[in-house]
């Protein structure tokens, strides 16, 4: 019998788990990965701003007339804003103008109102997330529960939703036959959230963190030290600081991972599997390899595959972009300039 859902929030999660051929031939393991791309809002955040919001909801902090404010690289956003719109309430997205156009224009054509600013460190007063935590106040001080900061980056809500819900759902998807879980973190809440629910089913399940080249996190974990080299051009993953959301990953290994991995998964996903994903998915690909070899062949790694390679046009598909970047571009990319 046909289940028919009965609103948005209804839409989102128990996305496929599916096979990873090239991954798995490469390295001997079953490679899975959760298709969060097909979530309705096109990404895993999807599942982070529903967590949210219902436990805003829940807490009396969101309610009739309130607006919904958040700092995000632009997923999250979508998310609110869809999620939001079918719950009756207005979004105001403040993200970094360096951003992919997609993103901003799927933002704007939800109809939130977006604000773009400078792309700056997390200590400058300016980062995004100040930015939309300082307006919330304003706008609360004016005139009290007007707004709602949903604070995607230290709101435990965002870990303890993927804990409840992602984590169980690849359990149940493996049939508990997991050895490890790896993927990347931006606020931490999916890494924490899933690696804290498989952990609790099965103490000897590893978790791994996937690390864009740039971010400081795999040092942290290898060293006590936030080290950050290098830089990426992937969006919405990495960082300079350990949210409260991270604190809560049970993270046993974890690796840098450089465009010159990354990237190539991209292609070769969309090339000889066709599935387009964005740059986070290649980060998590060329983690779960590593993982993968790193505990040899005969085991199950599951990752992630966050969002749509169409959210990213002029990176990752533009092989003037790429080679700018001395990155590697296939050939049939080349045949598609030409």
């Amino acid at each position: 019998m046909t289940r028919i859902r009965t609103d948005l929030s209804d839409c989102i999660g128990r996305t496929p788990l599916i096979h990873l051929r090239e991954a798995s031939r490469l390295t001997g393991c079953r490679i899975l990965a959760k298709a969060e791309f097909l979530n309705p809002g096109g990404s895993i955040k999807d599942r982070t701003a529903l967590g949210l919001i219902l436990d805003a909801e829940k807490q009396g902090r969101l309610r009739p007339g309130t607006c919904i404010i958040e700092g995000t690289a632009g997923n999250t956003g979508i998310g609110l804003t869809l999620v939001g719109n079918s719950r009756g309430y207005r979004s105001l997205i403040y993200m970094p103008a360096t951003q992919s156009r997609p993103k901003i224009d799927a933002l704007r054509q939800a109809g939130a109102q977006v604000v773009l600013v400078p792309a700056v460190p997390y200590r400058d007063p300016g980062h995004y997330a100040h930015a939309a935590r300082a307006k919330a106040e304003a706008m609360n001080a004016e005139q009290p529960g007007s707004a709602w900061f949903a604070d995607q980056f230290d709101n435990i809500a965002n870990s303890q939703w993927h804990e409840q819900t992602t984590g169980p759902e690849i359990w149940a998807d493996t049939e508990g036959r997991i050895d490890g879980f790896v993927c990347a973190a931006g606020t931490g809440g999916t890494l924490a959230g899933v690696g804290r629910a498989l952990k609790a089913l099965n103490p000897a399940i590893r978790i791994g963190l996937a690390d864009p080249a740039g971010s400081a996190l795999a040092a942290w974990v290898h060293t006590g030290e936030l080290q950050a080299r290098g830089d990426s051009i992937s969006e919405g993953i990495g960082s300079s600081r350990i949210t409260a959301n991270f604190q809560r990953a049970p993270v046993d290994m974890a690796w840098t991972i450089e465009d010159t991995e990354s990237i190539p998964w991209i292609h070769r996903l969309l090339r000889d599997e066709g599935y387009g994903v964005g740059g986070s998915s290649g980060v998590n690909i060329a983690a779960a390899v590593a993982m993968a070899t790193a505990m040899g062949p005969g085991h199950t790694i599951v990752t992630m595959l966050a969002d749509p390679a169409s959210r990213y046009p002029a990176k990752l598909f533009n092989p003037v972009f790429l080679r700018d970047r001395g990155l590697p571009v296939p050939v049939w990319l080349e045949q598609v300039e030409g």
